[in-house]
């Protein structure tokens, strides 16, 4: 068991939630359970639900959290339905909510997984494994089109044309299976400028597609959208992202939370009504130090955003 992983921004994070060992708290993505056995370690008499809707997941979560299964409960879902998951257990309000966004390490590391552009492997890129949709569909199955509008939108790819365009002129003579093969097409569609820059020139496609086959942002807005009406009064919303479309979701969402009032900008005075309903902690968004990047380099993109109910 690998209790040598680092979780990202973990004291922050502890700190963010304002844990009470009474409380009753959710990790909406376990991952490697690095902040699941940080929070059930300061329970009492608490409890903390943990949801992933990758199912290795939650195997490894059941050794990893094996001294506190007496205050944990192991749930397979997508977090974008915690609002039925929380009611299919019995539980109407929580303390605390954390969600860890995006790819977890495990899922890199695993190079049979399909997400990584390192490892040759079988197109798949599927969080939850049951899940109808791979990454073979999408690159195969999915119109030029429609491939160049999500390699745009998520993964902010300036030469989503080029790349949409390869990869549908080469799955005409066969299609395209493994990673290998797209990191090689993509790269080969791109500008030679494109080729020597630091990052991997098919880290943004790889993005975009791992995006659209969990539909990731998708997810993100249906827990917002439910997230506030099941904490309690007081109690805490934690968001680690690390991308900005992740991101801009949450400081919109965050910020309409503490604006309340919608009316227009040239009102003299509100005619809406609506109050603030939670509070913004800190004004700008918690990143990892010095020393958190020195041992942990996939830190360096995570942002933390922490509101509080009202």
């Amino acid at each position: 068991m690998d209790y040598t992983h680092k979780p990202v921004l973990l004291q922050e994070c502890l700190e963010g939630l304002k844990l009470r060992p009474d409380g009753f708290y959710v990790d909406g993505t376990l991952g490697r359970a690095g902040h699941s056995r940080a929070i059930a370690a300061q329970l009492t008499t608490g409890r903390l639900i943990c949801i992933d809707r990758d199912r290795e997941a939650l195997a490894a979560g059941e050794q990893r959290l094996a001294d506190y299964r007496d205050r944990v409960e192991l749930v397979h879902g997508n977090f974008g339905a915690v609002a039925a998951i929380l009611a299919g257990l019995g539980v109407a309000e929580v303390d605390g909510m954390l969600f860890d966004l995006g790819v977890s390490s495990p899922q890199l590391d695993d190079g049979s997984r399909g997400f990584s552009y390192l490892q040759d492997a079988p197109l798949d890129m599927r969080m939850d494994q049951s899940a109808p949709l791979t990454a073979y569909e999408v690159v195969n199955g999915w119109g030029r089109d429609r491939l160049k509008e999500i390699l745009w939108q998520y993964g902010e790819e300036r030469y989503a044309g080029l790349i949409a365009g390869a990869i549908d002129r080469a799955r005409g003579q066969a299609p395209i299976r493994t990673t290998g093969q797209l990191a090689q097409l993509v790269s080969q569609a791109m500008p030679a400028k494109a080729r020597r820059e630091k990052q991997h020139p098919a880290k943004r496609t790889f993005q975009a597609i791992r995006i659209a086959v969990n539909d990731e942002l998708g997810e993100v807005e249906r827990m917002l959208a439910s997230a506030l009406d099941l904490l309690r009064p007081g109690g805490r919303l934690a968001v680690i992202s690390f991308h900005s479309l992740e991101d801009r979701l949450v400081k919109t969402t965050f910020a309409q939370w503490a604006k309340g009032c919608t009316c227009p900008p040239d009102f003299p005075v509100c005619v809406c009504g609506k109050q603030p309903r939670a509070s913004l902690i800190g004004k700008r968004p918690i990143t990892a130090g010095a020393a958190e990047l020195a041992e942990n380099p996939r830190a360096r993109s995570a942002k933390l955003r922490v509101a509080e109910k009202r």
